[in-house]
């Protein structure tokens, strides 16, 4: 085994290891028993709601999930992404990641409502966020995780930190990489977190691409984070064409895979059909997302990427593909890690009444 296996052995193994859920952060602490008197019920409330949704639509937990990521990455988690324009306000869904694209913003507001009803003015739409994130995972058949709370509600959003701090489907390896570590994550949790959309980069971020109300979804190709969303045409349609601008496709693409993705992803038209980030589980959160990977199809530039330009992390999709379980606790510490992210706490920011519009 060299020396690079081991190493990225030991830091997944590390996963294994009990975690510490008291995260202290600038202006104070986050713990999972933030709410216990205040709210004893509102983790039950938030799974209650949501279970429904998923129940109605499935796709609707990587939709929540993607939106936990996109949430974090631009300010910290402090739900700037759930805030309409308004006044000052200038909505982050208008962002070029998010256009479009970013949904369920309908489910936690019915979310906010019964948690206002049971404890008014008590729990944020951060924590909210956070804790929908864990079930939405959950009801896809993923790892549970304590979720430390206490975060509180930004009163600004950044239309510019979306448009820059989001990895995009087409970045380059190091891009996405470099924009992970602005965060203070690494490439450990940057090969797990893609996982979650069917695991692509969660990119969920980026693949588990809205539709619009009248995109088609392409079953047999066509949802995960990665490991349970879905992709339109326009996020891959460069490697099925044009890879490199000569008007090649992408050589690390399984050709059968890709004449498939060609029938309903032509070189012009249909932009918003919808395909499965996991086309082998598309609606349960496992492990096939890297398996699909170590078989040349990833879905997205992306995706690949995490098995051929880096040593480290191609290591870490072979180890993932072969333990669902070491993915699943990495998954788990990375999103906590994850949800860590610059939150505001103590009496920074608000407890917003209306997730979409700061209190007046």
């Amino acid at each position: 085994m060299s020396q690079l296996t081991s190493f990225l052995l030991v830091l997944s193994l590390c996963a294994f290891s009990p975690l510490c859920f008291s995260s202290k952060t600038k202006g104070g602490y986050l713990y999972p028993q933030f709410y216990d008197h205040s709210c004893p019920k509102a983790q039950e409330i938030v799974r209650s709601v949501l279970a429904k949704a998923v129940a109605k639509e499935a796709r609707m937990a990587a939709s929540i999930l993607r939106l936990h990521f996109h949430d974090c990455f631009v300010q910290g988690c402090d739900s700037s992404l759930l805030l309409d324009s308004s006044g000052s306000v200038v909505s982050e869904k208008g962002s070029n990641p998010n256009r479009n694209s970013v949904r369920g913003f309908e489910v936690l507001d019915e979310i906010k409502s019964a948690l206002e009803k049971e404890c008014p003015c008590t729990v944020s739409c951060a924590d909210l966020l956070a804790i929908a994130a864990r079930e939405s995972t959950v009801l896809s058949g993923g790892p549970s995780w304590e979720v430390p709370l206490g975060r509180r509600d930004s009163r600004s959003a950044s239309l510019s930190g979306s448009n820059n701090n989001i990895p995009a489907p087409n970045n380059t390896f190091q891009t996405i990489l470099t924009k992970f570590k602005r965060q203070g994550l690494d490439i450990v949790d940057l090969v797990a977190l893609s996982g979650k959309d069917s695991n692509a980069l969660a990119f969920f971020f980026f693949a588990e691409s809205n539709a619009l109300a009248c995109a088609t979804q392409i079953g047999p190709l066509g949802a995960g984070s990665h490991t349970i969303g879905n992709a339109r045409c326009t996020s891959f349609r460069q490697r099925l064409y044009n890879q490199s601008g000569n008007g090649q496709p992408d050589y690390t693409l399984d050709q059968s895979y890709a004449a498939q993705l060609k029938t309903q992803c032509p070189k012009s038209g249909g932009v918003q059909n919808l395909f499965f980030l996991d086309y082998v589980s598309p609606t349960k959160f496992d492990n096939y997302y890297y398996k699909n990977i170590l078989a040349s199809k990833g879905l997205l530039n992306s995706d690949q990427v995490l098995l051929t330009k880096n040593e480290g992390s191609r290591e870490l999709v072979k180890q993932y593909a072969e333990n669902s379980e070491l993915f699943f606790e990495q998954f788990a510490k990375s999103m906590v890690k994850m949800g860590n992210i610059s939150p505001l706490t103590g009496s920074r920011g608000e407890i917003r009444k209306n997730c979409r519009k700061v209190n007046s």
